[in-house]
């Protein structure tokens, strides 16, 4: 049974971004825009993780903690902008248990989940392969097969990869292809995801000039054929 993380953030587009993220590392992810929506969420989902924005409409991060530290213990991290000390210890004070600064790493967040989910006695989610169509991953073996081939990538190239292979055909623009790569909140250019995506069909693709995997979808990005083998 995978673990259960809730996220509570008012930015849709980060919402988005670690429910992918964190469900391609094996977590079951709900989410909600700010305290007063995610506090029935907190008995409906029985989340074993909480992710938690500081800065939100309606109620915030602070006041949330307030009321859910009366009745809950499940662990707290802090999603903070703020870079005083004297808010992030408000925060600990409050309950919480880590907290990480935006813009952070996707990986420096999951370490961090992973850390306080051992500190507190909680069994972390089984690995379990990727598998699209040709395309095999061992997110914790670090190893890529394709057609039964290994595949050496780099980090950002088994990222990518990940990243469309558990979106199941679905077509990830540039900017969401570059969070994955690079973290939330990451101001790099679009267009160098181009390089990423050609270096990748160079190890996978049996014909780079002729791809059967990877799908460019013009004016929009790139997907994974979920189904397509090689002859």
């Amino acid at each position: 049974m995978p673990k259960t993380i809730l996220v509570v953030d008012d930015e849709e587009r980060i919402r988005a971004l670690l429910q992918a993220y964190l469900t391609q590392e094996g977590f079951r992810v709900v989410q909600a825009a700010n305290g007063e929506l995610a506090l029935p969420l907190v008995d409906q989902e029985h989340p074993d993780i909480i992710l938690l924005d500081i800065m939100m409409p309606e109620m915030d991060g602070y006041e949330f903690l307030r009321l859910y530290s009366k009745t809950h213990n499940e662990p707290v991290i802090l999603l903070t902008a703020k870079l005083e000390e004297s808010d992030k210890l408000v925060g600990l004070e409050l309950g919480a248990d880590d907290y990480i600064t935006k813009p952070f790493s996707l990986r420096e967040l999951t370490a961090r989940i992973r850390t306080v989910l051992r500190r507190v006695g909680k069994s972390l989610p089984a690995t379990n392969l990727l598998e699209a169509g040709d395309v095999v991953m061992d997110r914790d073996a670090y190893l890529v097969t394709v057609h039964d081939k290994p595949v050496s990538l780099t980090r950002s190239e088994f990222d990518l990869l990940a990243a469309l292979v558990t979106s199941r055909g679905r077509t990830l623009s540039r900017l969401q292809l570059l969070d994955f790569v690079q973290g939330v909140a990451f101001e790099g250019i679009e267009r160098s995801i181009d390089g990423h995506i050609k270096n990748l069909r160079a190890k996978i693709e049996p014909d780079p000039r002729n791809p059967i995997y990877i799908e460019t979808i013009y004016g929009v990005g790139y997907r994974l054929n979920p189904n397509r083998k090689a002859e």
